[in-house]
């Protein structure tokens, strides 16, 4: 898959739906308990490491990183679409966000105490995934905490509409845990936790909690 194609494809797609977006997720943790929980828990992994700045990536219209603010955690926003970060920047203005794309961050080695990718893999095509994760270890200083969550299955699939029902073109890779969690340890991570789980955020979604090795 070209890269420049994917990326170019995925950035239109969520400027057209980020309005619609954030109405539509606004709300999706409060039903969420699970998830809330192992975002207290990776809030308290960060600050037992000495706290510091945290990258949300692909933080969408900004609702995990201003949720992680509430648990006393300095996190900033990185996302591919500028829509999503105008929304984010209206929605929450006193929280830092940025553009950028995760398969090339703009963020120096051992920046952040950090990293969360929640549910923003998805779009990651195979092939782009290790590089992507070797850049999550590169700015995550040594012992530091990482947390994903993402879609199970075993499926690709194109989605052409969503969010209010405008025009979307975006690959949706599903993974199973144990495949996710091989190219965590192939990447310089320590697999900490996999939880797979049923709720608002996904109709059957995996939380893994990773930190990387020194």
């Amino acid at each position: 898959m070209d890269v420049d194609g994917w990326l170019a494809d995925t950035r239109t797609s969520y400027d057209t739906v980020a309005v619609s977006y954030a109405h539509l997720v606004r709300d999706l943790l409060a039903a969420a308990p699970y998830e809330r929980a192992a975002l207290a828990l990776f809030a308290e992994l960060v600050n037992a490491t000495g706290g510091g700045p945290v990258a949300d990536v692909g933080c969408g219209t900004g609702r995990i990183t201003a949720h992680l603010h509430t648990l006393g955690v300095d996190a900033f926003g990185i996302d591919l679409s500028p829509g999503m970060i105008a929304v984010a920047r209206r929605d929450h203005p006193g929280l830092r966000f940025e553009v950028g794309s995760m398969t090339d961050l703009d963020l120096a080695d051992g920046s952040v105490a950090g990293l969360i990718a929640w549910y923003s893999l998805i779009h990651i095509p195979d092939d782009q995934l290790g590089a992507v994760l070797a850049h999550f270890r590169r700015v995550i200083r040594p012992g530091g905490p990482l947390l994903l969550g993402f879609h199970v299955g075993d499926e690709t699939t194109l989605k052409t509409d969503g969010y209010g029902g405008h025009p979307m073109k975006v690959h949706v890779h599903r993974r199973q845990p144990a495949r996710m969690a091989a190219w965590l340890r192939d990447s310089g991570f320590r697999v900490e936790s996999e939880t797979t789980l049923t709720s608002p955020e996904s109709r059957l979604g995996a939380i893994i909690f990773g930190r990387r090795e020194p």
